[in-house]
């Protein structure tokens, strides 16, 4: 089994991107989920009721990242990676409350026009940590803007089985995984505890949940019923439909396309 892809989701809930190498940290890839969108009321923006944030898209440089719409590459916003008004605003990723590090009025304004509707940019700030629950705790581990675990693996075999299922196939990028990995059975990463990346070791905490963000085309940010229809009819548990499993990093280090996945 070997690692075929590696994502990382700068902003939540927006477009992300591949890299053939990235760095593991406690709370995630380096860059993953470090910015978050909230409405004027602190809550925080996804796919699931704005699924246009599908077609804004991040690149990391040097100093910045970059956010631009789909339909205008040219006309983004650099957003540098120290920049914080210094201001703290309180938020909440599902039952987590969060106190984040609000960006600029600068990136307010352009993402307000963008998505027609008054929000703040918030950055995270490490020094108000946000931890995982207690019974998924290794090392006291946190976690950035993800919805509840830092790091979420899939097989492409997986993704194989579902897609004999349906009539038209869906790809990975529904599923936003950080890491998918070529080889074995379907499902594979059910089975695991611990598994082994370069020299990184990742404990499996649990499965991931999924929601009606899977039904979005992450190209056209047109809303369907598949795959979330078919997987309802074999991958339903205990009334969570579920499709890739959530990990935490147990060391830093680097991981790279073409990397074993050795299962513990």
């Amino acid at each position: 089994m070997k690692v075929s892809q590696i994502n990382i989701f700068p902003i939540k809930s927006l477009g992300g991107i591949n890299f053939t190498d990235a760095i593991v940290e406690t709370s995630g890839f380096q860059f993953d989920r470090n910015w978050m969108l909230v409405d004027e009321n602190g809550k925080f923006l996804t796919q699931r009721t704005m699924p246009e944030m599908a077609l804004f898209y991040t690149e990391i440089r040097e100093n910045s990242l970059y956010v631009y719409h789909q339909s205008n590459p040219q006309n983004g916003i650099e957003i540098p990676y120290s920049q914080s008004s210094g201001k703290i605003i309180k938020s909440q990723v599902w039952n987590d409350p969060i106190e984040a590090l609000h960006v600029s009025s600068e990136a307010d304004t352009w993402f307000s026009a963008q998505l027609k509707i008054s929000c703040q940019l918030l950055k995270m700030d490490l020094s108000n940590k946000r931890f995982i629950e207690n019974k998924y705790k290794v090392n006291n581990e946190y976690v950035s803007f993800a919805d509840s675990m830092p790091y979420l693996i899939i097989g492409e075999a997986s993704l194989e089985d579902l897609n004999d299922r349906m009539e038209i196939p869906v790809p990975m990028n529904r599923f936003r995984p950080n890491i998918v990995f070529t080889g074995d059975k379907p499902f594979l990463e059910d089975s695991w505890d611990k598994i082994q990346i370069g020299e990184v070791f990742f404990q499996v905490t649990k499965p991931c949940a999924r929601c009606v963000m899977t039904t979005i085309d992450q190209d056209t940010a047109t809303k369907g019923k598949e795959p979330l229809k078919t997987l309802a009819k074999y991958r339903k548990v205990d009334g969570k439909i579920l499709f890739g499993q959530n990990l935490i990093a147990l060391n830093n280090g680097k991981i790279s396309v073409g990397d074993e996945v050795k299962a513990l």
